[in-house]
């Protein structure tokens, strides 16, 4: 099918007679547009969508939803009284569905221009930016906000595990949202964030990604520059002082700027910082004298850090400092992030949505760190789309080094990278030496692993996608062949 464009008139749409009554989305299956579909189902909309196979969390999330999900982008599957059109920046011109919705006539919008249109324009937003850490400083920020009672709506990019859903309509005057850098759709290439309206941000880290849509590291602090002009003079900006490049596209906004980091030159400084057997402890000092001891159930300087930078924007927002340590200690974390899946027969199993090399070298050495003298084996799928590109061959050697092991799956649809810049894991493999083994797939994968496995051992499975199924086939392969029954998981 020839490339297609729409009708920018019909992307102009605004509700100024409330929600529209009936809206499908293309794409139903992304983390934010599952979030999207529950807020607007919140808000009394009839929502449906469409999407090619599903899986958990958000499969788990829509059949909560009761929501109507038609298989693929068939022009059959666009239900013709559609009100609106959410488009996710997962459709291409070339699907067959958008010249279905063109010879409808139909509204239709990107996610972030819905967000904005219909949840953002009447609260104080909170943007959690960065290249890393987004998700869960979010996570941080909707339970500190909720645990001081200001009834906060917000969007997770995952499933917090501290809600039963990653979304809720705001009840108080703050809505905190993740805000990504990547494009909206294929109508407007630029940055979600550019449609979030924020108040407060926090920028956790600056750094190149998304190789797909940004050419270099410039572009990426363009896309974060541009965010940094949006922030009213009034509003709020909590940055990352450790790091000079997050200092140099924090010193673009025009709003008051509050580090945080480890360095004696941030705002906000954390330091003390010990590894726990139930995640981290450390002190939290602030301006005007704040001082707080802090746990929290996650292991790591990375975690450490998103927590100080949550802490810092309630505060900011005027928000109690005596709520911080009951909210820290009491949150759950993220499904996918450092999550413990349970023990099985003396395995520890964690499942963790690292694809990027600093994000798995983060989170490797995390687990090293708090599980001492264990043996760590780790399952590593390169499945985003930049990960399945050369840019970072030699940084994924460094990153997977913490791991005793590495159990490395060939990149699926390696035809979706460019021909010579294609990852080479043959080489990674032989970067690594002994250590490593490749796959073909996440099945033979899981076989080998759960077959090495003994009791004592911490797997962790890396992958910004399915794996295959192979957290669950290894949940099986552990109990049923090694050690019996596993004991409860923990949460």
């Amino acid at each position: 099918m020839e490339n297609l464009e729409l009708d920018p008139g019909l992307n102009l749409m605004e509700f100024t007679a409330g929600p529209p009554r009936k809206v499908h989305l293309l794409g139903i299956g992304g983390v934010a547009m599952t979030a999207l579909a529950g807020l607007l189902t919140e808000a009394g909309c009839q929502v449906t969508g469409s999407d090619g196979p599903l899986y958990p969390p958000t499969s788990e999330i829509i059949e909560d939803l009761g929501l109507t999900v038609f298989s693929g982008y068939g022009p059959e599957t666009l239900p013709p009284d559609s009100d609106l059109v959410v488009v996710g920046n997962v459709v291409t011109r070339s699907f067959p569905v958008l010249a279905r919705l063109k010879e409808l006539g139909r509204p239709y919008l990107s996610l972030p221009q819905t967000l904005d249109r219909l949840f953002l324009r009447q609260t104080r937003n909170l943007v959690v930016a960065g290249s890393h850490g987004k998700t869960t400083t979010t996570a941080l920020a909707a339970k500190i906000f909720d645990t001081a009672g200001l009834d906060p709506g917000f969007l997770i990019g995952g499933a917090g595990l501290d809600f039963p859903r990653p979304f809720r309509l705001p009840r108080g005057e703050w809505f905190i949202i993740e805000g990504d850098e990547y494009d909206c759709a294929f109508f407007d290439k630029r940055p979600k964030f550019i449609h979030y309206r924020p108040h407060t941000v926090i920028l956790t880290s600056v750094e190149f990604d998304h190789a797909d849509i940004y050419p270099d590291l410039d572009a990426v602090v363009a896309a974060f520059e541009s965010l940094m002009d949006l922030i009213p003079a009034q509003g709020r900006l909590v940055a990352w002082g450790d790091s000079p490049l997050v200092r140099r596209v924090a010193a673009r906004t025009r709003a008051r700027v509050e580090f945080y980091g480890q360095g004696p030159e941030s705002d906000w400084r954390v330091s003390n910082l010990q590894n726990t057997p139930g995640g981290s402890e450390f002190e939290l000092a602030g301006p005007e004298g704040f001082f707080a001891r802090l746990s929290l159930n996650r292991p790591g300087v990375y975690n450490v850090l998103n927590a100080a930078a949550a802490a810092a924007a309630f505060r900011g927002a005027g928000g109690d400092g005596r709520v911080l340590a009951r909210a820290l200690a009491e949150f759950k974390g993220v499904r996918r992030r450092q999550e413990v899946l349970g023990d099985f027969g003396g395995v520890t199993l964690v499942d963790d949505f690292a694809h990027h090399p600093t994000a798995v070298a983060a989170t490797l050495t995390a687990l090293r760190a708090a599980h001492g003298g264990r043996r760590l084996l780790a399952a590593f799928e390169p499945r985003s789309n930049t990960s399945r590109r050369a840019v970072f061959q030699k940084d994924y050697a460094a990153a997977l080094a913490p791991a005793d092991l590495v159990f490395l799956r060939r990149p699926p649809d390696p035809h979706k990278a460019p021909a010579g810049d294609r990852l080479d894991p043959d080489r990674l493999a032989r970067d690594l030496g002994g250590r490593a083994r490749l796959f073909d797939d996440g099945l033979s994968l899981g076989a080998a692993l759960a077959e090495e496995a003994r009791p004592g051992d911490v797997i962790v499975v890396m992958s910004n996608g399915g794996f295959d199924g192979l957290t669950g086939h290894l949940k099986a392969r552990l109990s049923e062949e090694i050690f019996g029954e596993p004991d409860c998981p923990q949460t």
